[in-house]
């Protein structure tokens, strides 16, 4: 029986980036929208945007296929894609042309409209080296909603940057959120957070071994390589940080119990596990959700 019947107003849902270990994550966004559990304001960063947006649109199927069988298809990604210098991530089509009503994943513009759900999504502005942060409200179409998502989850160096309000954006995961918006909810004023992470629950992040190929890769752009050499420890401080949440009972944290995909996975038949390994978790872990909530 669904026993949640009103928007939660007291807990902000925060969505982890990851790129393609967001399939796992998938199917915690399923569960809780056929669970019909609502939050009033839902942030993510990078892949966590879409899952934000998929979300707050009420759509079970396109928040499979996003991170699924989309990437069954030919033009979406891959080395092939790099080479024509449309990103190892095809992120022009992923995220500005497949949404259209005629496409692959159509996407349910007017439900995202219309849902009272706030979205908080953040990307990083190389030249000015800020952290962006947009709501609902500075995506009043469409094409404005998935520019910013796009924007949002530009990996360096995988996905060409894309310039929104005339700045050069990158991937939130290199903003001042470090790949968990839990900061930005934070200063909204939460003190209750619903976390969904999409790696293990004991992974820290290592500092890259590649410090002087950064550099050469982004030598037009030095906040980006300086940014991407110090996020790890960034990182592991937020994941510290929610361990204290976690055990003062401020925050429930999904962590996935196994991650079979990395970040640029497209192997279908690895993606579809993933995908099922998170949705049978999401599964198990209902009842503490609602205890939670």
């Amino acid at each position: 029986m669904d026993i949640l019947v009103a928007m939660i107003k007291d807990t902000a849902l925060i969505f982890e980036g990851g790129g393609m270990r967001a399939s796992y994550t998938a199917g915690v966004v399923v569960t809780l929208l056929e669970e019909g559990i609502e939050f009033s304001d839902v942030y993510g960063i990078s892949a966590g945007s879409s899952h934000t947006a998929n979300y707050i649109s009420k759509d079970i199927w396109r928040a499979k296929a996003s991170f699924v069988d989309f990437f069954a298809g030919r033009g979406v990604a891959g080395w092939g894609e790099f080479l024509k210098g449309k990103g190892y991530f095809n992120s022009e089509y992923i995220y500005e042309l497949a949404c259209a009503p005629d496409e692959k994943i159509p996407f349910d513009f007017d439900t995202f409209a219309k849902n009272p759900a706030q979205m908080h999504i953040e990307a990083y502005e190389a030249d000015t080296d800020r952290t962006v942060y947009w709501t609902k409200d500075d995506m009043p179409t469409m094409p404005d909603l998935m520019r910013r998502v796009r924007a949002c989850s530009t990996m360096p160096f995988f996905m060409p940057p894309i310039e929104i309000d005339g700045q050069l954006c990158f991937d939130g995961g290199i903003g001042d959120g470090w790949g968990i918006p839990l900061a930005q909810a934070k200063r909204d004023g939460y003190k209750k957070f619903f976390i969904v992470r999409t790696q293990k629950r004991d992974y820290r992040k290592a500092g890259d071994k590649h410090e002087t190929l950064l550099k050469i890769i982004f030598k037009k752009h030095k906040n980006v390589a300086r940014r991407m050499l110090d996020r790890y420890e960034h990182y592991n401080a937020i994941l510290d940080g929610i361990d204290r949440l976690e055990a003062r009972g401020e925050a429930y944290v999904f962590c996935p119990r196994e991650m079979i995909v990395k970040s640029t996975t497209l192997k279908l038949p690895l993606l579809e596990e993933s995908y099922r390994l998170g949705y049978e978790q999401a599964r198990s872990e209902l009842s503490a959700w609602r205890d939670f909530l």
